[in-house]
């Protein structure tokens, strides 16, 4: 039998507890819970917008949702520039798992050697590192089933060229940023773009999306940009541009082709050029835009322009004699020479001829005001308004500041300058009638306005000088294109350095358009130091704008005017300088 414990036996219990004491405890427990709820209410009530954010700043994310780059395209809907998804891979150095054996195929898969990807993951204290930007998605497939804690992949997209370096200098390229560096994709930044949208996220401490807060915004995509450009066009011209520097070579060369009814840019090639989707080891001479950055002389391209303003005003008509005998013409203490004399000459035939002689005959009948305002009209010492970074507006002096002898040599290219574009455009003058057309990059969706310089008979007789001066007994024989009538004029100048002329050292050119009657093209070739043995414009540009019309006027479906196959002698006639 058990014994019973008497409870009252003990000293403790049978002690007496003071009053205050159960009283001080209820009011600590009381005081606690008011504590707490006190507390509970500064969070949930008054301080609840600072507790909200403190949770976001270590728990939310806005997470950017990209928006897909416009397309650039040629005028028949032709790619230039697209974007295809392409994955980004990242890693959270913190969390990473350090398996050697995953670590190792991961470097492999990102195409780096272990040592590399370990330097990029040593510290500990970073939470994002990139790994590899805009990768294939296969390979990512592959680098995600490796199932490594820490690492893992974006949504972006990366930029493709399908014309590669034959529309480099016009396309331009973006860098891993999708950020416009060169070319249209530069200069149509904003509207390539579009906007990003967002979305605003709850991540845990692995960086894992937990929960969607608030609404997401979605994307808007870039628009499309269609260009004038015809990339058939494009690829032909850029192909025998470099296939005539090559041969001749020379340092560099350039081509733009205009529509001569409503001034669009169907190609502007340049070589040297570059890939656009693989920019290693650029340099400026890849880069740089030569049809519209670089300025030169233009020579005996200018001589139309002179010879056309004096029959504007009717200082002289076509036929009308013009003695250079001896071949040289002195003009305060300067002489001026052709390459060869020549005696009594037509005004066609100085053009035929490129007589350096007759043209400035002519030139210093007018006034130098009147020179200086049609070259202006014509678009020489003005920006060309193409909406392209780089764009240079030469050299037009005042005409109050010209000298006799530099109004003689304006008339025949020196002492002026402009881009090869420039020239080009200037040509539409001749090609339209008499309007020098505004040129556009943008594929036109009506009939343009020209501003007229010279009357459409004048625009008309100088079209036939041009046709003598690529036919026989002119300076461009080899301009001469099968099924197609042409007409333009070569132009050899000499290099400037510095403020002199380098010895040794040309450009070759020739600018032109077809068909003669009724032309529907402009072309403009220009050869930079060609070194070969060769290097008049008539030998280095005509072939290759005789090459580009033939092929061009084909691909724009414009009926041959010609039935037989004009003779194109082995030697060009040396022009004037």
């Amino acid at each position: 039998m058990s014994r019973s414990v008497q409870l009252s036996s003990s000293p403790l219990l049978a002690s007496k507890t003071p009053v205050w004491r159960s009283k001080f405890i209820v009011a600590a427990i009381a005081l606690g819970f008011t504590g707490l709820i006190a507390r509970a209410a500064y969070v949930q009530v008054f301080a609840n917008d600072f507790f909200l954010r403190q949770g976001e700043v270590r728990f939310a994310r806005t997470l950017t949702l990209p928006a897909n780059r416009g397309r650039v395209l040629d005028r028949n809907g032709m790619l230039l520039a697209s974007s295809v998804p392409a994955p980004s891979i990242w890693a959270n150095p913190e969390d990473i798992e350090r398996d050697p054996a995953k670590l190792r195929e991961l470097a492999r898969l990102l195409d780096m050697s272990p040592a590399d990807l370990d330097k990029k993951l040593k510290d500990d204290e970073k939470t994002f590192v990139w790994l590899r930007r805009q990768m294939d998605e296969p390979v990512v497939k592959q680098i995600l089933a490796l199932g490594i804690k820490g690492v893992y992949d974006i949504k972006e997209y990366k930029r493709l060229y399908p014309e590669g370096e034959a529309a480099a200098h016009i396309v331009g390229f973006t860098n891993v940023e999708d950020q416009g560096q060169e070319g249209v994709e530069l200069v149509f930044q904003k509207q390539l773009s579009g906007k990003p949208g967002s979305r605003r996220v709850i991540k845990d401490r692995l960086g894992r999306v937990v929960e969607d807060v608030g609404e997401t915004v979605p994307p808007v995509d870039g628009e499309d940009l269609q260009l004038s450009i015809d990339s058939k066009v494009q690829f032909f011209a850029y192909q025998k541009l470099r296939e005539a520097v090559l041969e001749h070579k020379a340092k560099a060369g350039s081509v733009v082709v205009l529509d001569a009814q409503s001034g669009e840019v169907l190609a502007l090639a340049n070589y040297p050029s570059y890939s656009p989707d693989k920019r290693v080891n650029l340099s400026g001479e890849q880069l740089r835009n030569r049809a519209l950055t670089d300025t030169f002389e233009p020579g005996s391209t200018m001589k139309p322009f002179a010879v056309a303003l004096a029959l504007e005003k009717g200082l002289v008509k076509p036929e009308t004699p013009i003695q250079t005998a001896p071949g040289r013409i002195t003009i305060t203490g300067s002489t001026i020479s052709d390459a060869h004399p020549h005696g009594v000459l037509t005004v066609n035939e100085v053009i035929q001829k490129s007589s350096n002689v007759g043209t400035v005959k002519m030139a210093m009948q007018l006034q130098p005001r009147e020179m200086w305002e049609m070259f202006a009209q014509v678009g020489f010492g003005q920006k060309p308004q193409l909406p392209f970074p780089g764009v240079v507006s030469g050299r037009l002096r005042p005409y109050k500041t010209w000298r006799p002898i530099e109004q003689a040599t304006m008339s025949y290219g020196y002492g002026i300058s402009g881009s090869l574009f420039q020239v080009a455009r200037a040509y539409t003058v001749f090609a339209r009638d008499g309007e020098v057309v505004p040129a556009t990059l943008m594929k036109a969706e009506q009939q343009v306005q020209g501003v007229r310089v010279f009357s459409a008979e004048n625009a008309k007789s100088m079209r036939k000088m041009l046709q003598m001066a690529a036919g026989p007994g002119g300076t461009a024989q080899k301009a001469q294109t099968m099924g197609y009538s042409v007409g333009g004029k070569t132009g050899t100048a000499h290099k400037q350095e510095g403020k002199g002329y380098a010895g040794k050292k040309y450009r070759g050119f020739f600018v032109g358009m077809a068909p003669i009657e009724a032309p529907r093209i402009v072309v403009a070739v220009m050869i930079d130091e060609p070194s070969n043995g060769r290097y008049y414009g008539g030998d280095v540009a005509a072939p290759v704008f005789s090459q580009t019309v033939q092929q061009t006027l084909r691909m724009m479906g414009v009926q041959p005017d010609m039935a037989v196959k004009p003779q194109i002698v082995a030697k060009s006639v040396e022009e004037s300088f």
